[in-house]
C-alpha cells in the first residue's frame, strides 16, 4: 500500500511540474504572444493573469472535493481540464485563448491540492513539512523549465504555437494513467457528497483565523515569484539592465530553480527543528534583503544568478504555511484547509497582479519601454508586503513536533 501511496503522489507532483511549466512558459514568449492576440505586453500580462483568477476559485472546489469524493474523482479530471486549456490556448484567438488560460488555473489547482491531501492523509506526519516541500520541489522544477528550457526552445525557431499545442496533447496520458494509479477510497471512508458537511468544514476552517493568517503569509511570499519574476522577469532584465533575451531568461529561471532546493530544503530544516515560525520568518527576512538588492542595489557585484537563486531558494518558504494550516484544522477537513490557504494566497496573486501592469504602465506613462526607475517604483511595494509577511508570522501559531502533543491537530483546530 505505501509504494502504491508513493506512486501516486510522484505522479500527482508529476502533474504539479506539468502545469506548472506552462504557468511559467507565457513571460519567454511575450512578444511572440503579444503579435499573434494583438495584444500590449500588458495586455498579454492580463491574458497570462487569468490563470490566476481560476486557481484562486478553484482552490476551494479542489480543497472540498478531495474531503468529499477523494483524490481519485478529481485529480485526473483536473489534468485533463489543463490540457484542453492548452490546446485552445494554442489557437491564437483572445476568446478561446482567455478560457483555455481559465481552463488552465481551474484544472491545475488539483495538482498540488491533491498531492498534499495524500501527503497528508497517507504518509507519516512527522515528514509532512519536507513531503509538502518536495511537491512544491516538482512544481518550481516545472516553473523554471519553463523559462529555462521553454526560452531556448522558442528562441530556437519553434513557434509558440506548437509548443503549447504539444503541451496539451502530452496532458491527456497524464490524466489516464493518474485516474488508474491513485487509490480509490477505501470502504471505511466511502461516503456519499454531503453539501451540508462541505458547507461546515468551509465555515470552521475559514472561522479560523490561523487559517487566513498561512494564506496570507503563503501569498505575501510568493508575489515577487508569480508577479515579478514569472511575468515579468525576463522583461526587466531586459529592459532595466540591458541584458539580452537569452541570459535574461536564464537568469529568471534561476528564481523557480532556487525553489527546487529551497522548498524541501526548508520544510526539512522545518521537520528538524520541530519548529515552523523561525524558519518562515528567517527565509522571509532573507528574501526581503535579495529582493531589494535586485531592485537596488549595484549590478556586477555578485556572480551572475546568485540574488535569483538565493531569492528563490528563501521565497520556498511560502509552503511551510501548508503544513501548517492542516496542522491547525481537523484532520477531516485537511482538503479543504489545503483549498483555503490556495485560495487566499493565490487571491493576491490574481488582485495584485493586474494592479502592478496598471502601476507599471503609469509610472512609465505609456512607454514601449521601461527604465530602471520605472521597474523600482513600480515593485517597491512587493517589499512591504514580504516585510509584513514577517510580521504576520509572529502571530501564528507554532505547530513545529517540539510543541505538538500526541492530539496535536485536534486540539489547535479547536484551541
Amino acid at each position: 500500500m505505501a509504494g502504491t501511496i508513493t506512486a501516486a503522489w510522484l505522479l500527482t507532483s508529476l502533474f504539479y511540474f506539468y502545469q506548472y511549466s506552462m504557468r511559467s512558459a507565457p513571460a519567454v514568449m511575450v512578444p511572440e504572444l503579444s503579435s499573434a492576440f494583438g495584444m500590449s505586453a500588458v495586455g498579454i500580462a492580463s491574458l497570462i493573469g487569468l490563470f490566476y483568477w481560476a486557481y484562486a476559485p478553484f482552490s476551494l472546489v479542489a480543497g472540498v472535493a478531495m474531503d468529499q469524493v477523494g483524490p481519485r474523482a478529481v485529480v485526473p479530471l483536473g489534468a485533463a481540464t489543463v490540457a484542453v486549456g492548452a490546446l485552445l490556448f494554442s489557437t491564437g484567438d483572445p476568446t478561446l485563448g482567455s478560457i483555455g488560460r481559465f481552463l488552465q488555473g481551474a484544472g491545475g489547482v488539483f495538482a498540488l491540492i491533491g498531492a498534499v491531501y495524500l501527503v497528508s492523509n497517507f504518509m507519516p506526519a512527522s515528514r509532512a513539512a519536507t513531503l509538502v516541500g518536495a511537491t512544491q520541489m516538482f512544481g518550481m522544477a516545472g516553473g523554471s523549465a519553463g523559462q529555462f528550457v521553454v526560452g531556448p526552445i522558442i528562441g530556437s525557431g519553434v513557434s509558440w504555437d506548437t509548443f503549447w499545442l504539444s503541451m496539451g496533447i502530452a496532458g491527456l496520458p497524464i490524466a489516464v494513467l493518474l485516474y488508474f494509479l491513485i487509490p480509490g477510497r477505501s470502504g471505511a471512508t466511502t461516503h456519499k457528497p454531503d453539501l451540508r458537511a462541505a458547507l461546515r468544514g468551509f465555515g470552521a476552517v475559514f472561522r479560523n483565523p490561523q487559517s487566513i493568517l498561512c494564506g496570507l503569509i503563503a501569498g505575501l511570499i510568493f508575489i515577487p515569484t508569480t508577479i515579478f519574476d514569472m511575468v515579468w522577469g525576463v522583461r526587466y532584465l531586459q529592459e532595466a539592465h540591458g541584458l539580452p533575451y537569452e541570459v535574461a531568461v536564464l537568469r529568471s529561471a534561476a528564481v523557480p530553480f532556487g525553489w527546487i532546493i529551497g522548498c524541501p530544503l526548508l520544510g526539512w530544516l522545518s521537520d528538524r527543528l520541530g519548529r515552523r515560525k523561525p524558519v518562515i520568518a528567517g527565509a522571509a527576512m532573507l528574501l526581503l534583503v535579495t529582493l531589494a538588492f535586485a531592485l537596488y542595489g549595484p549590478a556586477g557585484v555578485l556572480p551572475p544568478f546568485t540574488i535569483a537563486l538565493v531569492a528563490g531558494i528563501a521565497s520556498g518558504a511560502a509552503m511551510i504555511p501548508y503544513t501548517v494550516v492542516k496542522e491547525v484544522n481537523r484532520p477531516e477537513h485537511s482538503g479543504t484547509a489545503t483549498g483555503v490557504i490556495n485560495f487566499v494566497n493565490f487571491s493576491l496573486t490574481a488582485i495584485f497582479g493586474p494592479l502592478f501592469a496598471a502601476r507599471l504602465v503609469r509610472v512609465s506613462e505609456g512607454a514601449v519601454e521601461r527604465s530602471l526607475a520605472d521597474y523600482q517604483v513600480t515593485f517597491m511595494p512587493m517589499l512591504i508586503g514580504v516585510a509584513l509577511a514577517i510580521a504576520l508570522t509572529l502571530l501564528l501559531q507554532e505547530t513545529g513536533s517540539k510543541v505538538r502533543g500526541p492530539k496535536t491537530a485536534q486540539t489547535l483546530a479547536t484551541s
